[in-house]
């Protein structure tokens, strides 16, 4: 059975011991990390239709201007004028079928500003599905990762944006990034992880009582 995205980012060495890297980060800080990895944040139905659309068009005009170069002058004839339509459905056809069943060809059809969107709503409604709203202190950061837009996002709650600038968190975006694209995911994100409680562990060190509140890894298909 093929992995999914998610799956197969992260092997069982690696998620453990980006589990272990949030657990030993959170004995300096109240604040809760919490790494995602999620293979999609959005299924974009209209990136096959789109594409197809594109696809056919361009190789329907292109046999039509084939066929009309091709023919000995005055020989065409209304025959020819199926050309477009019929090269257009038979293209279309295939093309959608082909960029629904391989995602990396649909990818080229979808737009960064639609992608960076569906990735900031994803992680959105990823924060408070699983609770990270909801801790003692509101220190909840969410560390999200959608594999196939190939973006993170990192996400604090409010307790934690009263003392700490939003943009202070693209560094921690920069760190996991960085590591994907060196073909060491691990590496990226526990070094995010480490950042994430050096920025906050000063601010909000651990407090009497303190407890684990959340789960340390997250990956969802």
């Amino acid at each position: 059975m093929k992995k999914s995205l998610a799956s197969g980012f992260l092997t069982a060495a690696e998620r453990e011991r980006v589990t272990r890297c949030v657990r030993e980060m959170e004995k300096s800080t109240s604040g809760e990390i919490v790494p995602m990895v999620r293979s999609t944040s959005y299924h974009y139905p209209a990136a096959p239709l789109f594409g197809a659309l594109v696809v056919s068009v361009l190789l329907a005009a292109a046999a039509t201007a084939a066929d009309a170069v091709l023919k000995p002058w005055g020989s065409l004839s209304l025959l020819d004028l199926w050309v477009f339509p019929a090269v257009f459905v038979v293209a279309y056809l295939v093309v959608y079928q082909l960029l629904r069943g391989i995602p990396a060809l649909k990818r080229l059809f979808i737009a960064q500003a639609e992608m960076i969107e569906e990735v900031g709503e994803a992680a959105l409604t990823a924060f408070f599905r699983h609770r990270l709203a909801e801790t003692r202190d509101r220190t909840g950061i969410l560390l999200f990762v959608s594999v196939y837009e190939r973006q993170a996002v990192v996400l604090a709650d409010k307790g934690i944006n009263l003392k700490v600038a939003p943009e202070t968190w693209q560094q921690v975006v920069d760190l996991v990034v960085e590591g994907i694209r060196d073909g060491r995911p691990a590496d990226g994100l526990c070094e995010a992880v480490t950042r994430c409680g050096q920025i906050v562990s000063s601010q909000f060190p651990v407090r009497a009582g303190d407890k684990d509140e959340l789960r340390n890894l997250i990956v969802e298909d």
